[in-house]
């Protein structure tokens, strides 16, 4: 059993010995959903799922004075931004920017969903866009996790070959952290760097600075010539589905017309019409 697998399952043993029971743990996201109010409660009542409540919580150690704080910050965020109005139809270059950055047709052996970047091919669009483009995907794998496995549900995959210090601007970087952490707490169970360059050491010890710790401590870097990394992913993938640009075997070219259709289904199932949306 490799050295992460073992990491991740030590740490998930303890985080269940630690855990309140299930009672406790509803009676926190009950007092929450009060303490943020009957009518934004009423406003978002898709949004402030108990699944919701309780990543918060979970992320604001259980503190219902913390999360519920959090939580208005993101409801005003989510009031300015709209990003539940964001559709396939809202991405610009999408044709092209699906292919750089997307939410992939298999999910890993845990069952969690898999969203991939892939830093070798190049962005076309603008900082403003490459952020509405995140955000909308974070809603629909947020959307789709709420139910099922609601906390630390998505394995965010980036390939960083090819990756120079202007791949990622560093506004860029921040704001997407801030996004991640802020509004979408809990949703990421492991972000896998695969294959950055030499030059990534000295952007990553800038970026990792806005990163909070318990979000820093799921990013693991695997490059596909260690034979240690190719055990990491085959424990964690099936090595058939997984793309070649992560070790895997699959090679297969990507599917515009049949991501975009599952795009719209997506957007279908969580109710998503821009209605009007300028941003």
């Amino acid at each position: 059993m490799s050295y992460l697998l073992k990491a991740m399952i030590n740490r998930a043993a303890q985080e269940k010995a630690d855990q309140t029971t299930l009672d406790e743990q509803q009676e926190k996201v009950n007092e929450v959903r009060d303490l943020v109010g009957g009518s934004v409660a009423a406003e978002m009542a898709s949004f402030l799922s108990d699944g919701t409540i309780r990543r918060f919580l979970r992320a604001r150690n259980w503190s219902t004075e913390q999360a519920t704080k959090a939580l208005r910050e993101t409801v005003k965020w989510r009031r300015q931004y709209r990003p539940d109005t964001i559709c396939w139809e809202d991405i610009a270059e999408r044709e092209d920017e699906a292919r750089r950055v997307y939410i992939a047709d298999y999910r890993d052996t845990a069952g969690r969903a898999v969203f991939v970047s892939k830093s070798s091919i190049k962005c076309k669009t603008s900082v403003k866009e490459q952020i509405k483009q995140l955000v909308y995907n974070l809603e629909i794998l947020a959307n789709s996790s709420d139910g099922e496995q609601e906390e630390e549900s998505v394995v965010w995959l980036t390939d960083f070959r090819g990756w120079t210090l202007t791949t990622t601007p560093l506004s860029l970087a921040r704001e997407s952290i801030c996004i991640v952490q802020n509004h979408y707490p809990g949703l990421i169970a492991l972000a896998i760097l695969s294959n950055p360059p030499r030059i990534f050491e000295s952007f990553w010890k800038i970026v990792r600075h806005f990163i909070e710790a318990r979000l820093k401590e799921r990013a693991k870097f695997v490059y596909t010539d260690s034979p240690e990394s190719h055990r990491i992913v085959a424990d964690m993938f099936d090595l058939d589905k997984l793309e070649a640009a992560f070790g895997g075997r699959n090679t297969a070219a990507f599917d515009m017309d049949k991501y975009a259709a599952r795009m719209k289904r997506a957007d279908q199932a969580r109710g998503a019409s821009n209605g009007g949306r300028s941003k």
